[in-house]
């Protein structure tokens, strides 16, 4: 048996404190790009980008395990559209983040390499700490957050998503969790929700902290009970995160989405109010260049129908320039709208007389901090917030996951299995299980 795969059967047979006595392996399986090919698509439209074709396999070195820094055997990961930007290598290369990073110290330059290890989520059991580290141990079950700072600077001490060197592990760093071992700062781990399998745990990590901090904290539009929220997007990675903070903080989502299908999930999750934008036939530009300010009317007048009369309080923007008008246009005077994401283009255009006359606001939000991440993981070993897990794919199958959430050809989130050799392992509380599988297979077969 190999080294890993001693690790694999320990984890699996309930003996994961083990771990800490066997011997790390030399190398690992981890998905990657690789920085000969960055130019593999050029002159090709976004949407022709097939992440099939740039994601790899490959066995690569473990890395050096530095001070305040943890291995970790990975049993699943999950698909992020950060990935799915790696992959098409777009806006820029990654590559040019990992060199960047590389230069800040002798530490950081491990990241520097001609390959990237994506990713950024993971659930899975420690394997090494390095000098520093005493909250956690091997052994321990855990799931990751995807901050990595260095807080050597004063900036991020109120706010560690303002520190000056803040990065996103697995897209601006080095051995993500697409892999079997990841390599994490110690202060990115979190405990593994006991109620849920190895694939359900790992998938919230990085949308459902998003949705947190853009929605519910302080730092984004600290959402209250009865705020109308407009949903972009609902039933997908991010929002379907923010449909179930709007339900569970008393607020009331309208819930955007693009087809019968999303609106039945919509449906499941308990939201009432929604718009099938593809069978309404909302078309917000008439061309590349113009906007068409009538859509964004028939849009608010659609709103305020279902809402009684209301506008939204917020609107949880991440499509980006598709839809950025028609946010600023459809939040109520005051109103907030919070964007995370530009996944439909980052040159947002809008009518700045609706924000300005009518004192709306524009907040930027990214990932979330480390607090705001554990209050998110909390939430869901609580059962109070649910995985939005509703396909599971295998390592080698990455790239095709990959290019269903670049297709929008998915709901909730895509899983991938690292070291789990199938789904449905990793539950170490039934009874909390069984009172929330309604909630939990919400997604499942979607």
């Amino acid at each position: 048996m190999t080294q890993l795969g001693e690790i694999q059967q320990a984890i699996l047979t309930g003996e994961s404190a083990a771990v800490g006595s066997l011997p790390v392996p030399e190398s690992y399986r981890g998905v990657t790009v690789h920085a000969d090919e960055v130019d593999m698509f050029e002159g090709l439209e976004s949407r022709d980008k097939d992440p099939r074709k740039s994601l790899h396999v490959d066995d690569v070195p473990v890395p050096e395990l530095g001070p305040g820094e943890a291995l970790v055997a990975v049993m699943a990961s999950a698909i992020n559209y950060n990935t799915v930007w790696t992959s098409i290598f777009e806006p820029i290369p990654t590559f040019k983040f990992l060199k960047k990073y590389g230069k800040l110290s002798p530490l950081a330059k491990r990241h520097d390499l001609p390959y990237h290890v994506v990713g950024s989520d993971l659930s899975g059991v420690v394997l090494r700490t390095g000098v520093g580290v005493h909250n956690w141990k091997p052994g321990d079950e855990v799931v990751a957050h995807c901050l990595n700072v260095e807080l050597e600077g004063p900036d991020g001490h109120n706010d560690t998503m303002l520190d000056t060197e803040q990065r996103i592990w697995g897209f601006e760093t080095n051995f993500g969790g697409l892999a079997e071992i990841a390599l994490v700062k110690a202060n990115q781990l979190m405990p593994k929700p006991d109620h849920l399998t190895w694939e359900e745990a790992a998938s919230p990590g990085l949308v459902n902290s998003t949705a947190y901090r853009q929605l519910v904290s302080r730092n984004g539009a600290d959402m209250k009970q009865g705020d109308v929220v407009l949903i972009w997007g609902a039933s997908g990675g991010l929002g379907s995160y923010a449909t179930q903070y709007a339900l569970n903080g008393g607020a009331i989502p309208v819930c955007v989405v693009s087809s019968p299908e999303k609106a039945a999930i919509c449906r499941k999750l308990g939201a009432e109010l929604i718009i099938d934008r593809s069978a309404e036939g909302y078309r917000f530009w008439k061309n590349d260049d113009e906007q068409d300010p009538k859509e964004w009317q028939r849009f608010g007048a659609r709103i305020r129908e279902l809402t009684g009369g209301e506008d939204p309080d917020i609107v949880f923007e991440h499509p980006g320039r598709e839809t950025f008008g028609a946010s600023v246009y459809a939040a109520r005077k005051g109103g907030t709208i919070v964007t995370c994401a530009s996944t439909s283009g980052y040159m947002h255009q809008y009518d700045n007389r609706y924000l300005w006359m009518n004192l709306k606001r524009i907040i930027g939000s990214h990932f979330a901090n480390y607090r705001e991440s554990w209050e998110a993981n909390r939430l869901i070993a609580k059962g109070l917030i649910h995985p939005t897990l509703s396909k599971t794919y295998a390592l080698e199958e990455t790239g095709q996951a990959a290019l269903d959430v670049h297709r929008n050809a998915h709901q909730g989130k895509v899983g991938v299995l690292a070291l789990a050799p199938q789904e449905g392992l990793g539950v170490r509380d039934e009874e909390k299980r069984a009172k929330h599988i309604e909630g939990i297979n919400a997604f499942r077969g979607a």
